[in-house]
């Protein structure tokens, strides 16, 4: 068995070429959220992962094997429910108000632009059809948001090179007189 106690979210400087040519695995999220455990990759070889507590692996992270070799993660298809809209019968903020009732109950939820993905629960998705939601069952990738936080678990695969810093510096004051009388008689 290789033993494997390192990961790099998204691949993150390593060259796209050996991300490319490395070993894979595919892993669903149940998986994937552990920080220890044990599968085997393309080539056929086994092996131990264990990474710092509370670590989430994503798809398209590359974890590094103890003999220096990589692998790269694949979020494999498992049964999710995908949740849309009704187009006939409501709008698309009914998903934002889903997400709400969801995260209210802690649920892993992975947020699209047009859709909402959370692993199968028939209460959840008759609740879900009661607030006007189509509710399908499909096999995909699931990846569900990570904490608010700054857990490892955080989207830490989505890097996009660019800064996110603001300069909140600027002098935002300015004169408030609107030209009426403020005085008050009581």
């Amino acid at each position: 068995m290789i033993t494997v106690s390192k990961c790099l979210p998204a691949g993150q400087g390593l060259a796209p070429a050996l991300v490319r040519r490395a070993a894979t695995v595919e892993l669903d999220w149940d998986v994937r959220q552990k920080s220890r455990f044990e599968a085997t990759d393309s080539q056929g070889r086994q092996l131990g992962v264990f990474l710092p507590r509370g670590t989430a692996v994503r798809g398209g992270d590359v974890l590094v094997a103890e003999d220096g070799s990589l692998v790269r993660v694949v979020a494999a298809p498992q049964p999710v429910l995908k949740v849309t809209h009704c187009g006939e019968h409501g709008t698309p903020f009914d998903l934002l108000r889903a997400a709400y009732h969801l995260g209210n109950r802690h649920v892993a939820l992975e947020l699209k632009p047009d859709h909402l993905k959370l692993e199968p629960d028939h209460v959840l998705a008759d609740m879900l059809r009661n607030m006007h939601l189509i509710v399908n069952e499909v096999s995909e990738p699931f990846e569900p948001e990570g904490g608010a936080y700054g857990s490892q678990g955080a989207s830490h695969g989505h890097a996009h090179g660019h800064d996110h810093s603001h300069d909140h510096s600027h002098d935002h004051s300015h004169d408030h007189d609107h030209g009426h009388d403020h005085g008050h008689s009581h």
